[in-house]
Protein backbone atom coordinates (compact mmCIF):
# COMPACT_ATOMS: atom_id res chain seq x y z
CA UNK A 1 0.00 0.00 0.00
CA UNK A 2 1.41 3.38 -1.02
CA UNK A 3 1.46 6.11 1.55
CA UNK A 4 -0.17 9.24 0.15
CA UNK A 5 1.63 12.36 1.26
CA UNK A 6 -0.82 14.90 2.67
CA UNK A 7 1.43 17.26 4.59
CA UNK A 8 4.59 19.24 4.05
CA UNK A 9 7.88 19.19 5.89
CA UNK A 10 7.73 20.61 9.40
CA UNK A 11 10.33 23.22 8.38
CA UNK A 12 7.67 24.97 6.29
CA UNK A 13 5.63 26.50 9.11
CA UNK A 14 4.02 29.81 10.05
CA UNK A 15 6.60 32.55 10.46
CA UNK A 16 9.04 31.27 7.83
CA UNK A 17 9.84 34.11 5.43
CA UNK A 18 11.63 35.19 2.30
CA UNK A 19 12.68 38.60 1.01
CA UNK A 20 13.50 39.33 -2.61
CA UNK A 21 14.82 42.56 -4.09
CA UNK A 22 13.95 43.35 -7.69
CA UNK A 23 14.94 46.25 -9.89
CA UNK A 24 12.03 47.64 -11.88
CA UNK A 25 13.34 47.22 -15.41
CA UNK A 26 11.56 48.26 -18.61
CA UNK A 27 9.98 44.82 -19.07
CA UNK A 28 8.27 45.18 -15.69
CA UNK A 29 6.57 48.47 -16.57
CA UNK A 30 3.34 49.55 -18.25
CA UNK A 31 3.56 51.31 -21.60
CA UNK A 32 -0.06 52.19 -22.35
CA UNK A 33 0.17 55.72 -20.88
CA UNK A 34 3.38 56.63 -22.71
CA UNK A 35 7.04 56.82 -21.78
CA UNK A 36 6.67 59.46 -19.07
CA UNK A 37 4.13 57.34 -17.18
CA UNK A 38 6.03 54.03 -17.11
CA UNK A 39 5.63 52.38 -13.69
CA UNK A 40 5.82 48.86 -12.23
CA UNK A 41 2.91 46.95 -13.78
CA UNK A 42 0.49 45.19 -11.44
CA UNK A 43 0.65 41.88 -13.38
CA UNK A 44 4.45 41.89 -13.03
CA UNK A 45 4.15 42.66 -9.29
CA UNK A 46 1.80 39.69 -8.93
CA UNK A 47 4.22 37.46 -10.85
CA UNK A 48 7.19 38.60 -8.76
CA UNK A 49 5.22 37.89 -5.57
CA UNK A 50 4.21 34.43 -6.81
CA UNK A 51 7.80 33.53 -7.63
CA UNK A 52 9.04 34.82 -4.26
CA UNK A 53 6.53 32.55 -2.50
CA UNK A 54 7.35 29.62 -4.79
CA UNK A 55 11.08 29.97 -4.11
CA UNK A 56 10.42 29.78 -0.37
CA UNK A 57 8.32 26.64 -0.78
CA UNK A 58 10.99 25.00 -2.96
CA UNK A 59 13.53 25.46 -0.16
CA UNK A 60 11.38 23.10 1.92
CA UNK A 61 9.92 20.81 -0.76
CA UNK A 62 10.84 17.23 -1.51
CA UNK A 63 12.31 16.32 -4.93
CA UNK A 64 9.54 16.14 -7.49
CA UNK A 65 7.38 18.69 -5.68
CA UNK A 66 6.53 22.21 -6.78
CA UNK A 67 3.65 24.56 -6.15
CA UNK A 68 0.86 26.27 -8.04
CA UNK A 69 -0.94 29.47 -7.19
CA UNK A 70 -4.58 29.16 -6.17
CA UNK A 71 -5.55 32.53 -4.73
CA UNK A 72 -4.23 36.06 -4.52
CA UNK A 73 -5.68 39.11 -2.77
CA UNK A 74 -3.42 42.06 -3.34
CA UNK A 75 -3.53 45.83 -3.12
CA UNK A 76 -1.20 47.81 -5.37
CA UNK A 77 -0.86 50.93 -3.24
CA UNK A 78 1.68 53.16 -4.96
CA UNK A 79 3.65 53.39 -8.22
CA UNK A 80 7.30 52.39 -8.48
CA UNK A 81 9.41 54.10 -11.11
CA UNK A 82 11.77 52.38 -13.54
CA UNK A 83 15.14 51.77 -11.91
CA UNK A 84 13.72 51.64 -8.39
CA UNK A 85 14.43 48.66 -6.17
CA UNK A 86 11.38 46.86 -4.86
CA UNK A 87 11.63 44.67 -1.78
CA UNK A 88 9.04 41.89 -1.62
CA UNK A 89 8.57 40.24 1.77
CA UNK A 90 6.56 37.05 2.12
CA UNK A 91 5.78 35.23 5.35
CA UNK A 92 4.01 31.91 5.83
CA UNK A 93 0.80 32.72 7.70
CA UNK A 94 -0.87 29.30 7.60
CA UNK A 95 -0.10 25.73 6.59
CA UNK A 96 -3.13 23.52 5.94
CA UNK A 97 -1.70 20.21 4.77
CA UNK A 98 -0.38 21.11 1.26
CA UNK A 99 -2.07 24.55 1.10
CA UNK A 100 0.27 27.37 2.13
CA UNK A 101 -1.02 30.90 2.76
CA UNK A 102 1.41 33.82 2.76
CA UNK A 103 1.16 37.37 4.05
CA UNK A 104 2.72 39.73 1.54
CA UNK A 105 4.19 43.20 1.70
CA UNK A 106 6.25 45.14 -0.80
CA UNK A 107 7.97 48.50 -0.74
CA UNK A 108 10.20 50.55 -2.95
CA UNK A 109 12.83 53.05 -1.82
CA UNK A 110 10.14 55.58 -0.83
CA UNK A 111 6.77 53.93 -0.22
CA UNK A 112 4.89 50.81 0.76
CA UNK A 113 3.61 49.65 -2.62
CA UNK A 114 1.68 46.46 -1.93
CA UNK A 115 0.03 44.34 0.76
CA UNK A 116 -2.10 41.24 0.74
CA UNK A 117 -2.15 37.44 0.79
CA UNK A 118 -1.26 34.65 -1.61
CA UNK A 119 -2.10 30.96 -1.34
CA UNK A 120 -0.20 28.19 -3.10
CA UNK A 121 -0.76 24.44 -3.23
CA UNK A 122 2.14 21.99 -3.18
CA UNK A 123 1.88 19.41 -5.97
CA UNK A 124 3.66 16.30 -7.14
CA UNK A 125 4.97 17.35 -10.57
CA UNK A 126 4.67 13.90 -12.18
CA UNK A 127 1.06 13.49 -11.03
CA UNK A 128 0.25 17.01 -12.21
CA UNK A 129 1.65 16.25 -15.67
CA UNK A 130 -0.50 13.10 -15.83
CA UNK A 131 -3.63 15.12 -14.93
CA UNK A 132 -2.75 17.70 -17.60
CA UNK A 133 -2.28 14.97 -20.22
CA UNK A 134 -5.68 13.51 -19.28
CA UNK A 135 -7.30 16.94 -19.67
CA UNK A 136 -5.62 17.41 -23.07
CA UNK A 137 -6.97 14.01 -24.15
CA UNK A 138 -10.50 14.95 -23.04
CA UNK A 139 -10.19 18.20 -24.99
CA UNK A 140 -8.96 16.40 -28.10
CA UNK A 141 -11.82 13.89 -27.85
CA UNK A 142 -14.33 16.70 -27.53
CA UNK A 143 -12.90 18.60 -30.50
CA UNK A 144 -12.56 15.66 -32.81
Amino acid sequence: MRHRKTAVKESLRPGVSNVKRITVDRDRTISFMGEEARVYATPRLVSDIEYTCRELILEHADPGEDSVGMEIALKHLAPSLPGMTVEISVRVAEVDRRKITFEISAKDELDAISAGTHTRFIVDVAKTIERLKAKAARRAAQAG
